[in-house]
């Protein structure tokens, strides 16, 4: 059975909202191997299983989730605003069992109209936005009423010692080093304030054994938009 027809846009454009090619690279490497060192790719998995019909993805990077969509998704608009992760998501694009249509832009203003989507996904992107209530306001616009949001995202960590290192990193060298990484941010209260009901939830740490980075604290789940 032939594949569904893949579509990629141009991966160019002469004002990029997001530019950091150093961090680019490193993203793209280290993200690739945490797919199997660091357990990564079941979560995908999970976060993706079950969609259905329209999706839109803010925040694609590099990919990682295109593999991972089901074949009952009759369309991806994957949104990324970094040139160098927006190149590795096309070409990750024409190997995807769904079609998936790469564009730029940026989670604070997305691209699409209103009401045109079934299903949004926000992986690990809800703490490098700049803006996160503002991105979150414009998932709601692009959803349909009742549609779902899936989320896989960084959290604020649950003991007061590591959640202060948290803010102190994000006020001073850590968005600067990560690519705009805010590692204390709270998505959930973030999700409800936008709109949205929290219809699932589960707090994970990354990697569950050994000491506890600043990033090991993540949250998966899912929302519905209300009307």
């Amino acid at each position: 059975m032939p594949l569904p027809r893949r579509r990629t846009t141009s991966t160019t454009t002469p004002h990029d909202p997001v530019h950091h090619p150093l961090f680019a690279r490193f993203y793209a490497r280290a993200s690739t191997a945490a797919e199997t060192r660091a357990g990564i790719a079941p979560l995908r998995r999970e976060l993706l299983h079950g969609i259905s019909g329209r999706v839109i993805e803010i925040g694609a990077g590099n990919g990682l989730n295109f593999a991972h969509y089901p074949r009952a998704v009759s369309e991806v608009v994957a949104v990324e605003p970094e040139r160098t992760l927006r190149r590795l998501a096309a070409s990750a694009a024409l190997r995807c069992e769904v079609p998936v249509d790469v564009v730029p832009g940026a989670a604070e203003a997305l691209p699409v109209k209103s009401e045109a989507f079934d299903t949004a996904v926000a992986s690990l992107v809800l703490c490098t936005v700049r803006d996160l209530h503002r991105s979150l306001a414009e998932l709601h616009r692009v959803l349909r009423p009742d549609a779902e949001l899936r989320f896989f995202e960084h959290a604020r960590a649950p003991g007061p010692g590591m959640a202060a290192l948290q803010r102190t990193l994000d006020r001073t060298v850590w968005p600067h080093l990560f690519g705009g990484c805010h590692t204390a941010r709270d998505p959930l209260a973030a999700i409800e304030a936008a709109g949205f009901r929290i219809v699932s939830q589960r707090s994970l740490r990354l990697p569950e054994r050994g000491p506890a980075l600043p990033t090991s604290y993540c949250v998966i789940g899912s929302a519905r938009r209300v009307a």
